[in-house]
Order: structure tokens, then sequence, then C-alpha cells
């Protein structure tokens, strides 16, 4: 029997739980969250050199991904242009990816590895191919904070790892709406001045 890897979600967060302000753009994909343009408040920690290792390290032990519509790119409804994502020719997964949308595509191959597919079916679909894809590997639910819910909703995350940012948004996207009760134990922290990163196991 295959020994399945762990389920986790890499996620920048607000003080008051927001992972994306409102007015997503093709020039602000985290929508107003204090920043200009891409230079996002949430996302600063790109520039913390144990932060940037400690990513990397993630996405080179996780074998699938799962993300939302929103959090692959500002178009809505039917795909009306092209797109590929935020990330230019290679994106930084090398695996496959399953996007969660209303609308059918054909699989995007990109440099790298990287294989966006386009899942119309819910999240108990993309998570059945994710783990069939990641072969026992791990499965990052990568976001956004809406698709994070839905998979938190149904006891589907093993360990969720919180980048906290001392800032607050008031509006936008925002982690645990509508999950209900929760039982995480916390199992790591690290203070990196201008964050907080924090890593919990989901025991219910």
């Amino acid at each position: 029997m295959t020994t399945q890897g762990k389920v986790t979600v890499d996620l920048s967060v607000s003080l008051d739980g927001f992972s994306a302000g409102l007015g997503q753009s093709e020039d602000r994909p985290f929508g107003a969250d204090g920043g200009d343009g891409w230079g996002s408040k949430l996302h600063a920690w790109a520039e913390d050199a144990e932060e940037m290792r400690l990513q990397l390290e993630m996405l080179g032990q996780t074998k699938a991904f799962i993300m939302g519509r929103n959090m692959f790119g500002p178009v809505r409804g039917e795909w009306d242009r092209p797109w590929n994502g935020w990330w230019g020719d290679n994106p930084p997964y090398h695996g496959p990816v399953f996007v969660l949308t209303h609308h059918a595509r054909e699989p995007q191959v990109m440099e790298g590895g990287t294989t966006f597919y386009f899942v119309t079916d819910g999240i108990e679909s993309a998570f059945k191919q994710a783990r069939e894809a990641a072969d026992g590997g791990n499965i990052s639910i990568h976001g956004g904070a809406t698709t994070v819910n839905q998979y938190l909703a149904a006891g589907l995350i093993d360990e969720l790892r919180l980048r906290i940012v001392p800032i607050t948004l008031g509006a936008g996207t925002r982690l645990f709406d509508g999950v209900g009760q929760l039982d995480l134990e916390q199992v790591e922290s690290r203070d990196a001045g201008s964050f907080m990163h924090v890593t919990y196991r989901v025991l219910s």
C-alpha cells in the first residue's frame, strides 16, 4: 500500500486574517493590501533569505498542487484571452497544478515540468487527481484562502504554514471564513521581524 504524503497549506495573512485585499487585477495580484502594484506588503517576505529557503524547500517536497481560479489569475468567466498564470513561462511548481474553475480548458504545459490542469467538477475531483499525480508525495492546497477554506471544511488538510504579517486589511479574502471550529496544534514558529512564520498541525 502506498503511503500518502501530507496535505499542506502555505499562505501569507494579515493580522485580521486576509490573504488578499479587494480589487485584484493583473497589476495587483493580491488586491489592495497596502502595497504598490506588485509591491505586496503581504508578500514582502520574499526578500527574507531564510523564508525563501523554506519556501523553495517546501516546493521541492511537494508533488502536486491545487489552487483556485483567482490565484491562477485575474481572468473571470470564460477563458476569453490567453492567460497562463502570474509566473512566466517557467512557473516554480515543476509538477502538476490542478486549477479549480467553472470553465473548461485544455491542460497548459509550461517549461520546467509544470502543467496546469483545469478541473470543473469540484474540490473532491481535484483532490483525487492530485493524490494520483503525487503518487504518495505531498500535496499543497496552494491558495487562495477561499480554496483553502473549502479543503479545511472538508477535513482534507494536515498542516497550515502561515506567515502572519503585522498589517490589517479590513476586507478581502479571509482564511477560516465558513470553516467552523478547528483544533490546531502549533508545531513551529519563527519571528522574522517583519512577519511571524507559524506552522500548525490540523487535529480536527
